[in-house]
């Protein structure tokens, strides 16, 4: 079992953090510019250094000085010698960089089908009928086996479904064509904000962020600073990354580290205006996530941003200042100092309002999983560099990463657009073929007609509806469905994971 970790002091006081509760998660709050950063790269990087593998989203763009090695920093010198510490062995992690804009490191991608109607609702903000009628589109496509992979896939969906909704009323209920154009201008709107290079493949491989290298975990960060301007984007992708680690990784039980850590930066915009349905999903995500080793932590302004059920399951707190200008501000530092453990010899709510930069008040847990009292001590600065890395060291990284050459390229198999595509050309052939028959039945086939006999025609039905009929024929049937969604995909938690 590993060593208790030092993670803050002050001149009579010393925090510690126990690895083997690193999976029962963590909460880092705080205003801006009151160190929140430093404490998340410090605690990062210890996991590192536990050999536990990290993701982190970088929303200011400043958390890739993690990869390379500290030093020289008279803040940090200055810190370390007030606390009678000497300098640590200054050391960068290794580092894998991921952008969902492929610019500032590894395409990151998800597919339509693996991401679920339920997590695409929220990132495409809509109400509840739009969200059973984009669920009835999905079921509809995983009954015919039809892979969403894109946009271009859903869209093609959407419009068959659109265009055949009395054929599927019967089996499915009804579909708006309200609905349906609400979703189409969602889809619209997130191409518009680049979103669109997220749905595709190849998709992200989860066990590629859980690499170690020399014994030491490595590092994921995400460059989300540009994805922050679609903030329900953002949420979307670091839900559906948790739900996918949710889903690959065995149960472990109590471990002595953590197999994962994921820390969530801005996490008010995960929860902000979210569906109940989908709070009770994220609830029980992070409840049961941790017999799958994975720690997770948030990080946010304020305790009132995460909800209460969430809150509870969140072990260790580091809280940075808040501060009180307001009468909304004070009641907000009320209640983050009831969500700490109380110590007799500390004010916490006035202690909140007082911290300086780089200080906090600190709770983690015991051996057997208790909160410690509240104490007020300086978080340790990390041996890393403080800021982010230059242009050459990122593209450094990214050249000799581990993953280099495996996500750049896009690939493009056979899915829902392409069938329907086909389904389509098939149908206009047998039409026009029928067509042509009709034209050249001669003299009989008028002699028939007059009698009442019936026109020649290989073909009655119209070409909607030989498509829809084609589609029917393969309802509940297996052959081809290869489509499923993890806990977070799905309005009922359903089926498939693409093979």
């Amino acid at each position: 079992m590993a060593d208790p970790i030092l993670i803050g002091k002050s001149s009579a006081i010393e925090v510690t953090f126990l690895p083997q509760m690193g999976n029962r998660h963590g909460l880092i709050t705080g205003a801006t510019g009151t160190g929140k950063t430093v404490s998340l790269q410090a605690l990062a990087q210890h996991f590192v250094d536990l050999g536990v593998p990290v993701f982190m989203a970088d929303v200011k763009g400043d958390l890739t000085g993690i990869s390379q090695a500290g030093g020289g920093n008279e803040k940090v010198i200055a810190r370390l010698k007030d606390l009678g510490l000497p300098e640590p062995d200054y050391q960068g992690a290794p580092t894998t960089l991921w952008d969902v804009f492929g610019e500032k490191g590894h395409p990151v991608r998800a597919t339509i089908s693996d991401m679920g109607p339920l997590l695409l609702s929220r990132m495409l903000d809509l109400n509840d009928t739009q969200t059973g009628v984009l669920n009835m589109v999905f079921r509809i496509a995983d009954d015919n086996g039809l892979l969403l992979l894109d946009l271009k896939d859903l869209r093609a969906m959407l419009t068959y479904v659109g265009e055949n909704a009395k054929t599927f009323t019967t089996t499915y209920g009804n579909v708006s064509a309200a609905s349906i154009g609400a979703v189409q201008r969602g889809l619209l709107a997130i191409e518009e904000q680049g979103a669109g290079q997220f749905f595709g493949e190849p998709m992200l491989n989860i066990a590629d962020m859980m690499q170690t290298v020399d014994g030491k975990g490595v590092v994921n960060i995400l460059a989300a600073d540009k994805l922050m301007n679609s903030p329900r984007v953002y949420g979307a992708f670091l839900l559906w990354m948790l739900s996918e680690l949710f889903e690959t990784l065995p149960e472990v039980g109590d471990v002595d580290q953590p197999k994962f850590a994921f820390f969530f930066d801005e996490a008010h915009l995960l929860f902000n205006d979210a569906p109940k349905v989908l709070l009770e999903k994220i609830e029980q995500v992070v409840r049961l996530i941790r017999s799958k080793g994975v720690g997770v932590y948030f990080v946010t302004q304020n305790p009132i941003d995460i909800p209460d059920t969430v809150l509870g399951q969140l072990g260790n707190r580091i809280q940075h200042a808040l501060r009180a200008f307001t009468p909304r501000d004070q009641k907000a530092v009320q209640v983050a100092a009831t969500t700490m453990r109380e110590n007799p010899d500390l004010d916490i709510t006035t202690a909140i309002t007082e911290l300086g930069v780089g200080e906090a008040l600190v709770s983690t847990l015991d051996e057997k999983g208790r909160p410690n009292i509240t104490q007020r001590v300086f978080m340790l600065p990390p041996p890393s560099h403080l800021g982010p890395a230059t242009d050459a060291e990122r593209a450094a990284l990214i050249k000799n990463s581990i993953v280099a050459g495996v996500y750049e390229a896009t690939v493009d198999p056979e899915s829902a657009y392409e069938k329907l595509q086909a389904r389509t050309q098939a149908a206009q052939v047998e039409e026009a073929e029928a067509k042509k028959a009709d034209e050249g039945g001669g003299l009989f086939d008028s002699i028939g007609g007059l009698f009442g006999g019936s026109k020649k025609s290989s073909r009655s039905d119209s070409v909607v509806e030989a498509m829809a009929k084609s589609a029917m024929r393969s309802v509940g049937s297996n052959l081809g469905r290869e489509i499923v969604r993890g806990v977070l995909g799905s309005l009922f938690g359903s089926s498939t994971k693409r093979r």
